[in-house]
């Protein structure tokens, strides 16, 4: 699925999601995202040992987020990083699943648990906190 269909705001150059692959409107989402190394932020993130920067596995991973308790037309804005952890450096050229898990909502807020996987091994997991935006 298209994740701009999907009710995500951003466009390019900011869309880190290439697909959208299961969708449980409210609760969790998976979706894909091949950097193909092309992209200019390679060429000064360790030249010669590209490695995709963490900031971007995040992003990817509260863009999912954002899909999973969103909707087109229900924003919502990363407010919180609670907790990340990268256990595995992601390179170009390798297909990454990053998943998002609604776990709780309180006050307008919703925490969510993210991953991001390259085949069946974790290479990030976190907790992150969005807040739905005004308009």
């Amino acid at each position: 699925m298209d994740p701009i269909a999907c009710g995500l705001p951003h466009r390019d150059p900011f869309v880190f999601i290439d697909s959208v692959e299961k969708l449980e409107r409210g609760a969790y989402a998976e979706s894909v995202k091949l950097f193909n190394g092309d992209e200019p932020y390679f060429a000064g993130h360790f030249p010669g040992n590209a490695i995709v920067p963490g900031v971007l596995l995040t992003e990817g991973m509260a863009q999912t987020a954002g899909i999973a308790v969103g909707a087109p037309g229900k924003t919502y804005l990363l407010t919180a990083i609670r907790s990340m952890k990268f256990m595995r450096a992601v390179r170009p050229g390798e297909r990454i699943c990053f998943v998002a898990k609604k776990v709780g909502e309180a006050g307008g807020l919703v925490q969510c648990v993210v991953a991001a996987h390259v085949g069946d091994v974790l290479a990030a997991e976190g907790e992150i906190v969005l807040a739905r935006a005004e308009k």
